[in-house]
């Protein structure tokens, strides 16, 4: 698997978190792979084959070839058909609604379609540009360009979202919504619905998936570290709760997870 990173214009800095690329030749071996909620909205070009998105065991949706991937509150399997070549944008939880008049709880666990959002001509012409390109640089600088034209069509986030999303970063998730809002109690049914409008779940939502993907950088990144250390320092209440929340984003137990061949590919996003 061939994955890389790319950082953003500055001027795109505040809502994008990343570029990213991912090539994989087909091969008959390959397993599903499992999709860990990471709290961030995506735009993704397949370039390649179609990937299948599993909704059951046995049944599957194709991803459209250019799309948008909602919040995620749960995690999910998909398994290419032949040779992966994607091109997304990762942007921050604030982020994508600069671009959309879409309530994103619409985009809650769903994929889709670019031209659901962005209209079909506009969401053709870019699409064009991007399969067109020549390499990852030029498609970075196409994709830059739609959406710097784009955000000046928008009004800017509302304060509130963006102090309520930054807090919960810097506290890895891990922070009560009243120790925001300090004396401002009086805000919170406001929060509430322009975090499901603008970022598309819940405050609380949005704190437990950071603060996962905070025990799962460790746990990758210190694979002998004891799950007790882990949960103590993503400041669950003890293993057992740790434990608990993995395993309702994940589907398996952290001991499950490591050298799990179907988590091959959330363990390269992650690690």
């Amino acid at each position: 698997m061939n994955y890389q990173t790319f950082q953003p214009h500055p001027d795109l800095s505040a809502i994008v978190n990343f570029y990213w690329t991912l090539e994989v030749p087909f091969d008959v071996n390959n397993s599903k792979q499992k999709i860990i909620p990471d709290g961030f909205i995506e735009m993704t070009f397949n370039l390649g084959d179609k990937i299948k998105r599993y909704t059951s065991d046995s049944e599957f949706i194709l991803h459209p070839c250019a799309m948008v991937m909602g919040q995620r509150t749960k995690s999910y399997y998909i398994e290419p058909t032949g040779d992966v070549n994607s091109f997304a944008i990762c942007f921050y939880p604030y982020g994508f609604s600069n671009f959309v008049d879409t309530p994103l709880k619409n985009l809650v666990d769903k994929e889709i379609p670019l031209k659901d959002l962005l209209g079909e001509i506009a969401a053709k012409e870019l699409e064009k540009k991007i399969v067109n390109a020549s390499n990852k640089q030029q498609r970075i600088k196409i994709v830059e360009s739609f959406l710097l034209n784009k955000l000046n069509e928008e009004t800017t986030i509302e304060n509130i979202v963006k102090t309520t999303v930054d807090a919960l970063y810097l506290a890895n998730g891990n922070v009560p919504i009243k120790d925001i809002l300090k004396e401002d109690l009086s805000k919170r049914r406001q929060l509430e619905r322009k975090f499901a409008k603008q970022i598309g779940v819940s405050p609380k939502q949005l704190g437990k998936v950071i603060r996962l993907q905070t025990a799962l950088k460790m746990l990758l990144n210190n694979e002998t570290e004891s799950l007790t250390n882990i949960a103590y320092k993503s400041e669950y209440y003890d293993q057992a709760h740790f434990i608990k929340d993995f395993k309702e984003f994940t589907g398996v137990k952290p001991t499950a997870f490591l050298g799990n061949e179907n988590m091959a590919l959330s363990t390269l996003f992650y690690k």
